[in-house]
């Protein structure tokens, strides 16, 4: 059942390490947005519904609230809650018995502990997969694509403690993410999507937002430009992967893949996304040179086994991937409850498909996980 809701949801989406949360961190410091912490919600959940069961049933849909209540990346946002009753809270102010309405009832009860905001967004950059789902539970949300050089972002993306680890393995994803919304792009009216381009934001920041809250239906505020003052950026400011969101603006991030990429890596880059950087009104600069096959496959396999092997390593990402492994267990579990059974699988993506751990968040395959006998560890002290 949709949810019409008369203060519009905003959803920023977007290739990993491409301005998403940037964007984030300036719309939540509007005096009327509030922008929690990147939640994987759609990711995590909508694919795997079917293993809760029925919903109607009030022990499944419990089930269901105390996984996304207590499983947030940023535990509960930042909101001042009492861990024992909070599910019960959420699970009182849905404005129905369903994901979307717990989805909803989450982000309101943000917006109210953020000074009562009366808007609320989210982002999180796998949402670009999922646009038609939320488009079935919020029919008049509105979505912010933010584009980036993709050599940028797949430079800044082998920088990250998370991300893929090889230019081949890089390009793929960002390839992957620009063709998965052309048919959104195309089908939605302009007061429905709006595509920001991360240099022109950087370098005329200003306009650009005036722009973005121009199609929110938003008056401009200034306050906007301070996102770096935030307890948000200053947490995310305090590591490797999110250093700038500490800073004013800058441009100074622009054409970094000239120091970070050989120029072999550059022609990889234009031979796996060359057509889509084309299409996004970038310039390419070498000529392309795919990888032969027996390369391509060495990538693919070393991309899976160096993200297990650093999971735990500076930075890594092992307490996100513990708990996401830990939902991945649960499902298990209740298929051995009979609760759900292979017959109750959904033709939904990305289920069954090579990119499903990728795009529900996982930052290494469980095959190497498993192989490597890595550990879970969910006492992680690091900013997220």
């Amino acid at each position: 059942m949709a949810i019409m809701l008369k203060e519009r949801p905003i959803i920023m989406i977007g290739p990993e390490r491409s301005g998403t949360t940037l964007v984030m961190a300036m719309l939540g410091c509007h005096p009327r947005i509030a922008v929690p912490e990147v939640v994987w919600y759609y990711s995590r959940f909508y694919p795997y519904l079917h293993t809760y069961g029925d919903l109607r049933d009030k022990n499944n849909f419990r089930t269901l609230a105390t996984e996304m209540v207590h499983g947030l990346k940023t535990p509960y946002w930042g909101m001042k809650v009492n861990p024992r009753t909070i599910v019960d809270e959420i699970i009182e102010s849905v404005r129905e018995q369903s994901f979307a309405g717990l989805y909803c009832a989450m982000f309101e009860r943000f917006a109210k502990e953020a000074g009562g905001k009366p808007r609320w967004g989210e982002k999180t950059p796998y949402n670009l997969f999922f646009v038609g789902p939320i488009l079935e539970h919020f029919p008049n949300a509105q979505f912010i694509y933010i584009t980036r050089d993709g050599r940028d972002a797949s430079a800044d993306y082998l920088e990250s403690s998370f991300g893929p680890t090889n230019i081949y393995s890089a390009a793929k994803i960002w390839k992957m993410c620009m063709n998965a919304v052309k048919p959104w792009r195309e089908k939605l009216g302009a007061d429905q999507w709006f595509d920001i381009n991360y240099e022109e934001l950087v370098r005329q920041p200003e306009k650009v937002l005036r722009a973005t809250c121009d199609f929110l239906g938003e008056e401009y505020s200034p306050q906007m430009m301070e996102f770096h003052t935030t307890d948000l950026a200053k947490a995310r400011g305090q590591t490797h992967d999110h250093k700038p969101l500490g800073s004013p603006v800058s441009d100074k991030y622009i054409g970094i893949y000239k120091d970070l990429l050989s120029p072999r890596d550059q022609r990889i880059f234009a031979a796996v996304a060359g057509q889509e950087m084309i299409e996004a009104g970038y310039t390419l600069d070498v000529e392309p040179q795919m990888p032969a096959p027996e390369k391509v496959e060495k990538y693919e396999e070393w991309d899976g086994r160096i993200r297990a092997a650093t999971l735990d390593g500076p930075e890594g990402h092992i307490v996100y991937e513990s708990y996401n492994d830990w939902l991945m267990d649960q499902r298990e579990e209740r298929k051995k409850q009979g609760l759900w059974s292979d017959a109750d699988v959904p033709n939904v993506y990305p289920l069954g498909t090579p990119e499903e751990e990728l795009i529900m968040g996982q930052r290494a395959w469980r095959k190497w996980k498993t192989h490597f006998s890595i550990k879970r560890d969910y006492n992680g002290k690091l900013a997220l």
